[in-house]
């Protein structure tokens, strides 16, 4: 697993608008979604909050490697790539609990540990 480097989590501070998420089904088929109740971690793993999730869900818990883009106020993108890890409870989803909106459910935590970061065509990490 990587960790965010500081010019990331800069990046991730000045996003502006949704995050997009990316998984895959068992047979390859990409499942694509706006996420806009999203956080970090204490130990800097992007969050996603289970608000209403189906095929992400699914696709998280047979194991799928996922992709998330975002982009700064100043249009610049970035995309962290590895696997999701999905918390019912312990700190990961206490944490989300916090700033998740509470109209929204908060089933689970989709921590997303970053093994490749590109901002743009440049690798990161």
């Amino acid at each position: 697993m990587a960790a965010l480097p500081e010019n990331v989590r800069q990046a991730w501070a000045d996003r502006d608008g949704p995050a997009i998420l990316a998984t895959v089904d068992a047979d390859g088929t990409p499942n694509i979604i706006y996420a806009s109740a999203v956080g970090m971690s204490g130990d800097g793993r992007i969050v996603v909050a289970d608000n209403y999730f189906d095929k992400t869900r699914k696709n998280i818990l047979r194991g799928s490697r996922a992709a998330l883009l975002f982009m700064t106020k100043q249009r610049k993108a970035y995309q962290v790539k590895g696997v999701l890890e999905y918390h019912q409870s312990g700190p990961v989803f206490d944490s989300m609990k916090k700033w998740n909106p509470p109209k929204h459910p908060g089933r689970a935590a989709a921590a997303l540990q970053a093994e490749t970061i590109y901002s743009g065509a440049d690798r990161i990490v």
